[in-house]
């Protein structure tokens, strides 16, 4: 999900709801680290350590860290999964990836091309019902493609409204692809197809029912059988259709810009349609990651280039849009960059990265969102400016 300036909207409302929700997600449990790692001698674990501890100590609840170079693997973590009950965060925290997401339900549509099923050259008002395109701007002439790589001009649900007011009224309710899609319909789009490019959530929703209407089956259920499976990630859950597990991290924002952090943990923008919703943690980010991009074990060659197939650089947030990836990370040399996405929401951030440069792989996990301006949360672009400096360092 994207930036939003709207939660300042809506924060006057937000405590009157919050102290009256039973929580779905209760208070986080300690988790046992299973995998191994080269923590101890990795030539820049006290950099890399010291980086954390630095930023949990200026006021990010917590982070874990992963990167794997050609000095070895290293993990670390800082801070607290969760503040009330004085709960660590560790290598084996479960959080939300947020957007994430999308980099998986891509990963999985160009699968389904290279299994002819879909067609990226295709509009998709052939796959999805007529009643429904007919009320949404653009889905009438945009292709496929264009929704994967963020040019179809559909309005992007995260910029309404009353969807948030929605999500206050009812912070945990099990939202669908329709009833989200309600807040969608009628709407302007944000330009005309294909003329520019523009970041919209409602693009990988309206992927996964493409997903779901061509195959028969539905997207959560081909994200296992085709990825989580075949990669064997042991912590990743597809929140709202999995449950969550006892050590999975709360979930933090400074909602008045105060100073004060909030647990939102339990306010649901939308998991489990497509565009947001998985939890992992950073072991399982980096295993896809690798299985994306260096073992190459989920799209043939020639399908990882047509996802490499990137946008102009997108001038507001400094990234490039491909198939269900980014290129980012480019205020360095030009070669200096990262494949991967970033994971942004109410209370949760997230990024999963390969750097070609160096072969260096990165994730980390922070529960605090960042889909708001916030004192805490510059601390979080803080910390990513210098994490990229010390990759390339």
């Amino acid at each position: 999900m994207k930036k939003q300036h709207i939660f300042f909207v809506i924060a006057g409302i937000v405590l009157a709801f919050a102290s009256c929700k039973n929580p779905e997600v209760g208070g986080s449990s300690p988790c046992t680290t299973t995998f191994t790692d080269s923590s101890d001698s990795h030539p820049k674990a006290a950099t890399y350590q010291n980086l954390i501890d630095h930023y949990t100590e200026k006021g990010l609840p917590g982070i874990t860290l992963l990167i794997k170079d050609n000095n070895g693997l290293w993990i670390g973590s800082s801070g607290k999964a969760d503040i009330e009950n004085n709960v660590d965060m560790a290598p084996c925290t479960v959080s939300k990836v947020a957007s994430i997401t999308k980099m998986f339900v891509g990963t999985l549509t160009l699968m389904l091309v290279d299994e002819g099923v879909l067609d990226l050259d295709a509009k998709i008002s052939t796959f999805l019902p007529a009643d429904m395109v007919d009320k949404i701007a653009n889905a009438d002439e945009a292709t496929l493609r264009q929704v994967m790589n963020h040019t179809s001009g559909i309005y992007d649900v995260v910029s309404d409204q009353s969807f948030y007011l929605d999500i206050l009224n009812n912070p945990e309710q099990h939202w669908t692809q329709e009833s989200i899609l309600e807040h969608v319909y009628g709407k302007d789009a944000a330009f005309p197809c294909g003329t520019d490019q523009g970041y919209s959530n409602t693009n990988y929703l309206l992927i996964s029912l493409i997903i779901e209407e061509t195959t028969g089956k539905t997207h959560q259920a081909l994200l296992n059988e085709k990825i989580i499976n075949p990669l064997n990630l042991q912590n990743t859950y597809y929140f709202v259709h999995d449950a969550l597990p006892a050590y999975t991290a709360q979930g933090y924002y400074d909602l008045y810009n105060s100073g004060n952090i909030l647990n939102l943990t339990n306010y649901n923008t939308g998991s489990g349609n497509g565009y947001t919703g998985l939890y992992m943690d950073v072991r399982d980010l980096q295993l896809f990651i690798e299985g994306l991009f260096v073992n190459k074990v989920l799209l043939s060659d020639s399908m990882l280039n047509i996802m490499q197939t990137f946008t102009d650089v997108d001038p507001e947030n400094g990234r490039a849009f491909g198939l269900g990836i980014y290129k980012d990370f480019l205020n360095g040399a030009p070669d200096e960059y990262g494949l991967g996405h970033r994971g942004r929401d109410l209370a949760y951030s997230a990024d999963a990265f390969y750097f070609p440069k160096n072969g260096t792989v990165m994730a980390f996990i922070i529960n605090y969102g960042t889909n708001g301006n916030s004192a805490v949360g510059d601390l979080f672009f803080e910390f990513r400016d210098e994490l990229e400096a010390e990759i390339f360092n």
